[in-house]
């Protein structure tokens, strides 16, 4: 009788772990971008953002790009983040000890109900099985989901930025890229300094609630005009991933509450310019099918976007960083 009791109990345990892991191992921030560095900056593509006051640590080298990185980035030290389904092993586990949920999962106990190793090594063998399905179905889910050109290696770009005259708003517009190849043995293309004025810092927050706005409303047209191709499909997978879990992220209330230049530069016929922006916003997720409120967040967030403008055209997004 107790025997049953402990394997029902074991099989629960393990039933629910393995629903808390296929829920929570895909849950990123909401709002455009998802709370990773995405997108392209030219050749500054795998370059750290300089520092500013709004982002004192300066931003965080690029996790996905189109932009094809050059010889040499790869340098010793540059090492790629955890995959997320690595971080189960270590911090996962320990807290599942220090909570005492390891000895519920073998019943009464750690040691009362081990009944032996070999009990201890069939449950390991279990909960191990379970774990090994859900990462490799989300595996094949990331992958179907991950547009074209994605996964480029992360590393820090062997260009390095040299300051230029300083913008109105505190930041460095930045100057020439001095030696390095870049992408299939090219000389990098040849940088100059771009001057930003009050009517660009306009565009750009207008850019920031126009965007917030479009993701809101999950209009691809309209984030098709204000963003590059390749943004757009980083939106347009993260729109796709809340279809297929069935809820709608709706923001509101966006809000610049401070921002200033980091850089400025062009590249050919070409400006570019990243701006650290601290906003605040509403984050609303909610049910399709029921029209249910699932989670609310009125929070702050800090990140580095680049803007690109071309002869003729207006700024357009082509990237967004998070902060160290």
């Amino acid at each position: 009788m107790f025997t049953e009791i402990s394997r029902r109990r074991r099989v629960a345990a393990l039933l629910a772990l393995a629903a808390a892991l296929t829920v929570a191992a895909p849950v990123v921030e909401a709002r455009p971008g998802g709370g990773g560095s995405v997108g392209s900056r030219g050749s500054r593509t795998y370059t750290a953002p300089s520092a500013t006051p709004t982002a004192p640590g300066g931003g965080t080298t690029m996790q996905r790009s189109q932009t094809a990185p050059s010889p040499g980035m790869g340098s010793p030290g540059m090492q790629a983040p955890a995959a997320p389904g690595r971080r189960f092993g270590g911090g996962f586990f320990a807290g599942l000890l220090g909570a005492g949920l390891i000895g519920a999962l073998l019943g009464g106990g750690f040691f009362g109900g081990l009944g032996g190793l070999a009990s201890m090594i069939g449950l390991l063998f279990q909960v191990g099985l379970v774990v090994l399905v859900v990462m490799l179905a989300l595996r094949f889910f990331r992958r179907r989901n991950e547009p074209a050109g994605a996964g480029a290696p992360y590393a820090r770009s062997s260009l390095d930025d040299q300051p230029g005259a300083r913008g109105p708003m505190g930041g460095a517009p930045g100057g020439p890229a001095p030696g390095g190849m870049f992408g299939g043995g090219q000389r990098p293309p040849q940088t100059r300094p771009v001057q930003i004025g009050p009517a660009d810092y306009q565009a750009f927050e207008r850019l920031l609630g126009d965007i917030q706005d479009a993701y809101s409303r999950e209009d691809r047209v309209t984030l098709g005009n204000l963003s590059t191709p390749e943004m757009v499909s980083y939106f347009d997978e993260e729109l796709r991933g809340n279809a297929s879990r069935g809820v709608v992220n709706k923001i509101s209330d966006v809000k610049l509450l401070q921002g200033d230049l980091a850089e400025a530069w062009g590249e050919d016929r070409t400006d570019y310019a990243t701006v650290a922006m601290r906003y605040a916003l509403k984050d609303v997720m909610i049910e399709q099918a029921s029209g249910r409120v699932v989670s609310t967040d009125s929070s702050e967030a800090t990140e580095l976007w680049t803007f690109l403008r071309q002869p003729g055209r207006g700024w357009v997004l082509s990237a967004i960083q998070q902060t160290r």
